[in-house]
């Protein structure tokens, strides 16, 4: 569970009426924290620095006489003959595109999914906490096991819902669904999610 300093909020009035929910409980909301995305961020640098230097190896070459290198000559010559909607074109632009909605994607999203903000404690509203969803996945899937008639549960945590797959061994699978939704409701709460998902449960009966 990382923990991280903000900086020092602006200071504004702020009113009841300003505050969300888990304020109103006694903790602030804490934002996701931002992936560095080194190896995107690697990756890109590498592609654009070795064609920068071919290329620029290429360019000091003719103007010290030499002739172009052939794959310049034949770059060139392709783009100047082929027409623009011709398949390799058509081909050439569609992943140009596809690479660049991806890297604007990386650079607008927060990413770092694996991370579930929890609540800042009220009086340090610069301090962020995260949990790890297989943590709480591990949390969630023990406080199932608790529930009388489960004989084998499986948790799985996303952003917005907590699914879990519940066995029953014994007892009406229907009061064993209403006690295993309860007691993940709660389990959920202690883990003072800044956005607790929703909780969908589905239970078999298992005899064997």
């Amino acid at each position: 569970m990382p923990l991280t300093k903000e900086p020092d909020p602006p200071e504004r009035d702020v009113s009841t009426s300003d505050l969300t929910a888990g304020e109103r409980d006694g903790g602030h909301r804490t934002r996701r924290t931002w992936s560095g995305r080194r190896i995107t961020a690697a990756s890109v640098a590498a592609v654009i620095l070795v064609a920068a230097v071919v290329t620029l190896v290429d360019v000091i070459a003719v103007r010290a006489g030499r002739p172009a290198a052939a794959w310049r000559r034949r770059l060139a010559d392709e783009l100047a003959t082929r027409p623009v909607d011709d398949v390799w074109m058509l081909t050439g632009a569609a992943v140009a595109a596809a690479v660049g909605v991806w890297l604007i994607v990386l650079a607008l999203t927060p990413g770092e999914r694996r991370w579930l903000p929890l609540r800042s404690p009220a009086g340090c509203p610069r301090m962020r906490a995260f949990l790890d969803r297989d943590g709480a996945a591990v949390l969630l899937r023990d406080a199932a096991m608790r529930v009388p008639g489960v004989g084998a549960a499986h948790v799985l945590v996303r952003r917005h819902r907590i699914k879990a797959r519940a066995d029953v061994r014994f007892r009406d699978p229907r009061q064993v669904k209403d006690d295993l939704t309860a007691v993940l409701g709660e389990e959920r709460d202690r883990l003072a999610l800044a956005r607790p998902p929703r909780i969908a449960v589905r239970v078999r009966r298992r005899t064997r």
